[in-house]
């Protein structure tokens, strides 16, 4: 089973991604890469891309549906944070708004089960 996550893009292409300078400092390792975000004010940066009118992260790769994030190690906190719909049975609304928004149905239990498992 491959993660829902690492294929779908739906959410770096429907939300703004914003966090804490420190995320990017180039002088921590795995940090966000620098030269993708760009400042909105002096304590904040923005993943580039993410703030036009139709947002798309610059380290989104491939298109909506079969899409991966190009730094998913590197990734800021607020991708981290948004967890997808049905992981350990939770809900995510969030994650159901930016699939929907793209034409994706939203997750199930059954995207989240082992092909060939018991259920």
């Amino acid at each position: 089973m491959s993660h829902p996550c690492l294929h779908c893009g739906a959410c770096c292409a429907h939300f703004r991604v914003a966090f804490h300078w420190l995320e990017a400092d180039p002088d921590v390792p795995g940090a966000v890469p620098p030269a993708l975000t760009e400042p909105i004010d002096r304590h904040r940066l923005v993943m580039r891309g993410t703030q036009a009118r139709q947002p798309r992260c610059v380290a989104l790769q491939g298109e909506i549906g079969s899409a991966r994030c190009g730094i998913y190690a590197q990734r800021p906190s607020p991708c981290r944070a948004l967890q997808p719909a049905g992981q350990d049975g939770m809900a995510s609304p969030q994650c159901d708004r930016a699939r929907l928004a793209h034409g994706l149905p939203p997750l199930t239990a059954a995207d989240w089960q082992v092909p060939g498992a018991a259920a």
